[in-house]
């Protein structure tokens, strides 16, 4: 896929630049780093998003359960999350978020102590963790999908704390929220939503980012830069058919 990033990057206040700032507090980095070396087990892997309705969550109720399962399975840092999303995922959720249940889970290996290894390392598992807080804490998918696409343009950089502030600011996400949800019970409560979202796509037998299911199967998959296993067609307006053939048959 792409190149493998371990490398953990410093954590303190923000300094002048950028590109020297990570997501979280001094504390948590200490608590990254026990992760990382007990639970996470490292491996030997803007601009602005465009505006969509809905509005608010209440207007995703209204169809209850007519609704059709839409869901990808990413990691934070890989560039065919970043195309998948891109191309494929927000423009079609911007023609038919009204027809459709969306989620986004992870992809990652669970280990025997309650850890999750990630493919690109802890930073990874730290960026899954802030944009499944970010859907945790924003359910409308306006939101946490708009903020996970301001984060994927730019996977190289995640967690840096200035690209989490600015896509939060960006998308009226509280920042704070997100870091008390990343290190709520000395990060056991981020590692247990990470773990939860990897053993659902376990269970979904997906293994490679990004993989679109629609309708609790494997509908297409961009992988190594290139769309893969799509039967119906890997462009927009071929999903967008194929859900709302779906709707109307429910």
């Amino acid at each position: 896929m792409d190149e493998k990033t371990t490398t953990m990057l410093p954590v303190g206040r923000s300094p002048a630049t950028r590109r020297s700032r990570t997501v979280l507090t001094v504390a948590l980095f200490g608590t990254l780093c026990l992760y990382a070396l007990y639970h996470l087990g490292i491996p030997s892997c803007r601009t602005r998003t465009e505006s969509w309705l809905p509005k608010s969550q209440e207007e995703l109720v209204v169809t209850g359960d007519k609704l059709v399962p839409l869901e990808a399975h990413i990691i934070s840092k890989c560039p065919d999350t970043r195309d998948c999303l891109k191309e494929l995922v927000l423009p079609a959720m911007q023609r038919v978020h009204d027809k459709v249940n969306f989620k986004l889970s992870f992809i990652g290996k669970p280990t025997d102590n309650d850890g999750v290894d990630c493919k690109h390392g802890p930073a990874e598992c730290l960026g899954n963790i802030i944009e499944l807080c970010a859907q945790q804490l924003y359910p409308d998918p306006k939101t946490y999908l708009g903020f996970t696409m301001c984060l994927t343009r730019e996977y190289k950089e995640i967690p840096q704390r200035s690209l989490i502030e600015d896509c939060a600011l960006e998308h009226a996400i509280n920042f704070d929220a997100l870091n008390e949800c990343a290190t709520k019970d000395d990060g056991g409560y981020g590692i247990g939503l990470l773990r939860k979202s990897v053993q659902r796509t376990a269970e979904a037998g997906v293994t490679k980012s990004c993989t679109v299911r629609l309708n609790n199967e494997i509908y297409c998959i961009r992988d190594d830069g290139k769309w893969k296993d799509c039967p119906s067609g890997p462009g927009v307006n071929d999903l967008v058919i194929a859900v709302e053939k779906l709707y109307r048959s429910h």
